[in-house]
Formats: C-alpha cells, structure tokens, sequence
C-alpha cells in the first residue's frame, strides 16, 4: 500500500470482506492437517484420488467402496466438505454452477448421494464430542 494513497472506502469494504474468509480457510486447512494425520488417515489419503476423477459416476462409486463404518462423525464432515470441493470444482471446469441440488421430486446428484451413502451407517462419536479443533459440544452448549 502506497503511505500517499490511502485505501478508498471500497478498498477498505473489500479487506474486511477478505479477513473472515481468509480465516475460515485457514480453519479448515488445520482440520484437513489433523485428519489426514489421525486415526483414519488411510481413508482421507485416499479422498485425494478425487481431484483425478472425471465424472460424478467415478467419485459415488469411489466413496460408496469406502469403509465410512469406522470412520468418526467429525472426520466424515471434514471428507463431506473436501468431496463437495472436488465437485464444484468438477462442475465449473466443465462449464457448470457449482451447486446444483435436485428439487423435490428429481433424481440426486452426485453430492446428495454421496452425503447419502456417508450417513447410512451411524457415525461413531469423537471423545470429546468433537467440532472443531478448539471447541467439542459441552463448550458450545454453554454459550
């Protein structure tokens, strides 16, 4: 930044607009870090072969193959959000909306099948009941 210059309004709008995204990615770095190093990092290694499938058929086939039976609640929230990652990154390569849910009455895309296949087993809690690298259910029930 210039010290002569000083930021426009707009300018000054635009970096507050910045600060709370900028935040919000780093959280999940942090929490894509941790879970690529815990417990089941075998499984959220292998979600990395998502950004090399090509079709929504591939990656529902590919999540469907895995185990998510021994996979914890807060782990399959941090896969959830890196698999809707890989797909609206799939879809606005191909010259799509990013996210295009089904209404009431027609077929499910890839995500809400994927979410689908996710929740059919009943996650097994974290210990703390976990949701978030700083925070479990008992401090947030408190607020």
């Amino acid at each position: 930044m210039n010290p002569d210059h000083p930021k426009t309004e707009k300018e000054k709008e635009l970096a507050d607009n910045a600060r709370p995204l900028r935040a919000w990615k780093k959280f999940h770095r942090e929490e894509l870090e941790e879970a690529l190093a815990g417990i089941h990092r075998d499984v959220m290694g292998r979600m990395a072969r998502l950004a090399n499938l090509r079709s929504a058929r591939e990656r529902v086939e590919f999540i469907d193959a895995q185990d998510w039976s021994v996979v914890d609640a807060h782990t399959r929230l941090i896969a959830l959000h890196e698999i809707n990652n890989a797909i609206c990154q799939l879809r606005e390569r191909l010259g799509l909306a990013p996210i295009d849910d089904a209404l009431p009455g027609e077929p499910l895309r890839a995500y809400q099948v994927i979410r689908n296949i996710m929740n059919q087993f009943p996650a097994r809690e974290s210990s703390p009941r976990h949701l978030g690298k700083h925070r479990t259910v008992e401090e947030s029930d408190n607020e």
